[in-house]
């Protein structure tokens, strides 16, 4: 039985017969002919939908349809294509991209944090000689391994933002007293003096001198937990307040504290000596606070009397030679060196009325409004500290307040400690030390791995211990000092005179 005009335009439109069969099948089985009085005939005539030709059979005309059949067939295979091969590898090619982006967080984390660094003990860098031996014994914390943090402090940069944004975990608060000492210029120096709280394991009277980091003082809390720490040790402590450091301190001279100006810390030093006529000195720096007090050593032979000891941490020795460092971008240098002048901007500034006023005749060349541009240190310098002390250039300034041409007059003991990846300080500036340690016997130069600049932070994980590896180095090595000074043999005068025994005896 033939299908009627209906059931043609539902195979047609619809796509399957009255039998349920394949409207494209059905189409395909009489594509080509026409039948007339029972013999299948073609005859052209009006297209019934517009879509080809029009067949009739028996007098009933349908549309073919086949191409739009067709179309549509392809249509959906190519759907039901993309149902079956896209969606199953979407999943798959999502996950890939975050197993991608996860490689790749892990894999800067491991860069930046430096996780694949491994720890070890300090590279040192001395003669050997019979003091030298037994310092290294008797201050295990130079010989044996620093372990920074594991997760954050083998990264330098992270050791130094924590000193600097923190200074320490849990800083204790040491009581002291302040002293003020009117200097020849006018001006007044201050520093806080801490007594011991117990006595020295070798009974004697031992005064610590210290001085801190650029535009820092007694109040910093890198400062009070190593304090805290030396007078539990039995050590007395005179902490130098910085010249204009203090924001409660007025000035009253039109000067501030500069790189290598040793007059404040000869004035404290001097205190003391008067002050304390039995004590000895261990003398402390850090950061450009080792510069200074290595230039005082180093200016007279005078100022190392009843000095047993000198420890420099993370100085950077010469200023000529570091000022272009500062200016790479090389461990981020000159993002540190913005951070640094911006903040002795604000330190000048605060005081700008004393220096900058009608009684100030030293910086009436002064271009103030080039201070309040200025993005370095070495503009700073050049435009307003150099011109203290009356410098003709910032070249001259540099090479005269930096400790490099007076270190080498040292006789005391001293020992130089810096870290390697310190972002302050070059690795060009530590063959300085590392020379002056093979030629000299009485200085012992530690470089360590880690640690940043003044950090020196130690833990196992994640938190730090407050006190760190720097504090624990400066109090064993006073501590192997004044026990060496209690045990050595009469005939040693002086830590240096090793060979003044063998002469003795023989």
């Amino acid at each position: 039985m033939l299908p009627d005009t209906a059931d043609v335009k539902a195979m047609v439109l619809g796509g399957s017969g009255p039998n349920g069969g394949s409207g494209h099948r059905r189409a395909r089985a009489v594509a080509g002919s026409s039948s007339v009085g029972g013999q299948r005939t073609r005859s052209k005539g009006d297209s019934v939908f517009g879509l080809g030709t029009t067949y009739s059979r028996k007098g009933t005309a349908f549309k073919s349809g086949v191409t739009a059949i067709k179309q549509q067939s392809v249509t959906m295979s190519v759907h039901e294509s993309d149902v079956h091969t896209i969606s199953p590898e979407m999943p798959a090619m999502f996950d890939g991209m975050k197993l991608a982006a996860v490689a790749t967080v892990l894999y800067i984390l491991v860069r930046c944090l430096n996780l694949k660094s491994p720890t070890a003990p300090p590279d040192l860098t001395y003669q050997d000689t019979t003091l030298n031996r037994f310092l290294l014994k008797s201050c295990p914390q130079l010989s044996k391994e620093y372990i920074p943090p594991l997760l954050w402090g083998k990264s330098g940069h992270l050791q130094t933002a924590l000193y600097g944004k923190l200074g320490r975990v849990s800083a204790p608060h040491p009581s002291g007293i302040r002293k003020y000492l009117p200097m020849q210029d006018g001006a007044t120096a201050t520093f806080d003096l801490f007594e011991p709280l117990g006595e020295h394991r070798t009974g004697d009277e031992i005064t610590m001198v210290i001085c801190p980091g650029i535009g820092n003082h007694s109040e910093k809390h890198y400062i009070r937990t190593f304090v805290d720490y030396a007078q539990k040790e039995g050590y007395r402590c005179a902490v130098l307040n910085h010249l204009g450091a203090l924001p409660t301190i007025e000035l009253t001279s039109p000067r501030i504290f500069t790189y290598g100006c040793t007059w404040e810390f000869a004035s404290m030093v001097g205190y003391i000596k008067r002050t304390y006529p039995h004590t000895q000195l261990i003398v402390v720096g850090f950061s450009l606070g080792g510069n200074i007090v290595c230039k005082f050593l180093g200016e007279n032979r005078k100022n190392q009397e009843r000095v047993l000891c000198c420890v420099s941490v993370c100085q950077g020795y010469s200023a000529l030679r570091a000022q272009e460092t500062f200016l790479q971008w090389d461990q981020f240098r000159r993002f540190y060196n913005f951070l640094m002048a911006d903040n002795m901007k604000k330190i000048i500034l605060s005081h700008r009325h004393k220096l900058f006023g009608e009684s100030s005749f030293k910086m009436l060349d002064a271009d103030v409004s080039r201070l309040f541009t200025a993005t370095s240190l070495m503009q700073i310098d050049d435009n307003v500290m150099r011109k203290f002390h009356g410098h003709s250039s910032l070249k001259e300034y540099y090479e005269k307040e930096s400790c490099v041409h007076y270190i080498h007059n040292i006789n005391v003991p001293l020992l130089l400690v810096n870290s390697a990846d310190d972002p302050l300080v070059h690795d060009s500036l530590l063959n300085i030390p590392r020379t002056l340690a093979g030629k000299k016997q009485n200085v012992i130069f530690a470089l360590t791995l880690h640690g940043g600049h003044l950090g020196f932070f130690e833990g196992e994980v994640l938190f730090p211990q407050p006190l760190t590896w720097m504090d624990k180095v400066i109090v064993g090595y006073a501590n192997a000092m004044c026990q060496w000074e209690k045990q050595k043999p009469p005939c040693q005068s002086s830590p240096l005179s090793e060979n003044s025994c063998v002469e003795a005896k023989a």
